[in-house]
């Protein structure tokens, strides 16, 4: 049955996003495509095959569930990275299956070397270190007792990485703390090389550091938002607004389109309130279009009276309350709008446009948030 709304997802546009990304890194820096919350809505099953086919072999998750939908998904035996929450009981799995995993307390290492040594199979671990996000990570005062561990049982571990994250390299208020990152994160590096531990990825950068602070480009970067096409921040696009301005053009290019249709039309008189309660009052005599989506979909509640859609190559605004399943919005002034006319939420439609960035901003969310809020069951098909 068909669904209310579906999305699509360009996979040339991902090609183009790459192609900018290696040329800004390098072509001996790996891309770890970092596919948590969904793929960052895109669909983690839609995502695999196209970074797949574009030469992308590392995928960093979340947990083990996103890990696992990797693992499904892969068709090139690709390397999947777990960055955050996987139990020690699901372990086992990841080790079988040569998925790699962060660690950054005792508690999992002594759980990685215990399973390792069950399986007679090295676990293959990237050591987080704290630098300054404080959130996860070895702090400094536990290097000693972590690098006797990591020696005493060498025989059971694979040092794949030594890696930290950085406290909001999207914007400049956190210059200072993010350089002082840096400046930790090279004493652990240094630190570790003196006892003869070597590890054989160090990495640190996410899509912001990678574009903001170059000499944070390592042998590994961890490119979430902007391979999907959007920038971090808009500090992070004015960071690199000079290099842009030769092309004139946003090297960037959104995957997403998000479209439904108008389900009915009804003729509003002035003076009439739209929709639950008495938010909105018909300023004059209107036709309003009813589109089956609504909060329940990802469309936030807060785009009541603000939102805007794209219907007939124009752009209607919704009046009322943004509903569980639905939202009205004011087609009046439009001559031709008809049932199961296109509305595009999010997308181009002839000359006008949508971005996720304005439809954001109405709502208060940031990329990420609206990106990764949208529904796992809305259908998601590959456009070219």
């Amino acid at each position: 049955m068909p669904h209310t709304s579906h999305l699509e997802i360009s996979k040339s546009a991902y090609r183009r996003n790459i192609k900018f990304l290696q040329n800004q890194l390098g072509t001996e820096t790996v891309i770890s495509s970092v596919v948590k919350g969904n793929a960052y809505g895109h669909g983690i099953e839609n995502i695999i095959p196209i970074a797949e086919s574009v030469g992308i072999r590392h995928f960093s998750t979340f947990s083990t569930d996103e890990a696992q939908r990797v693992f499904a998904s892969s068709q090139k035996n690709s390397t999947i990275m777990i960055m955050g929450m996987i139990e020690n009981k699901d372990l086992e799995w990841a080790i079988k299956n040569n998925v790699e995993f962060f660690v950054f307390e005792f508690d999992r290492l002594l759980a990685s070397i215990k399973t390792a040594k069950r399986l007679k199979i090295r676990a293959k671990i990237h050591i987080e270190v704290e630098t300054g996000f404080h959130r996860t990570g070895f702090e400094w005062k536990e290097k000693e007792i972590l690098a006797e561990m990591l020696v005493e049982n060498q025989a059971f571990l694979e040092l794949s990485g030594l890696c930290t994250h950085y406290a909001g390299a999207e914007s400049i208020a956190n210059y200072v703390r993010v350089q002082n990152q840096i400046k930790k994160y090279h004493e652990f590096k240094k630190w570790f090389l003196s006892k003869g531990i070597k590890f054989e990825t160090h990495h640190t950068a996410c899509s912001a550091a990678s574009l903001s602070y170059p000499e944070t480009i390592m042998d590994m970067v961890r490119i979430g938002i902007a391979q999907y096409g959007f920038w971090p921040s808009q500090e992070t696009y004015m960071s690199k607004f000079k290099q842009l301005a030769v092309n004139r053009k946003n090297p960037l290019k959104r995957l997403i389109t998000w479209k439904s249709k108008i389900m009915s039309l009804k003729r509003v008189e002035i003076g009439d309130f739209i929709g639950y309660g008495n938010t909105y009052m018909a300023p004059r005599n209107m036709l309003v279009a009813m589109v089956p989506v609504g909060y329940g979909h990802g469309f936030s509640r807060m785009l009541s009276n603000l939102g805007k859609v794209l219907i007939c190559g124009k752009i209607v605004s919704v009046v009322g309350t943004v509903t569980m399943n639905s939202i009205c919005v004011d087609v009046t002034d439009l001559k031709e709008v008809k049932k199961g006319d296109e509305v595009v939420i999010i997308g181009k439609q002839k000359s006008n446009e949508i971005t996720v960035a304005s439809f954001s901003e109405s709502s208060q969310q940031v990329n990420y948030e609206l990106l990764t809020r949208l529904p796992q069951d809305i259908p998601r098909k590959i456009v070219y």
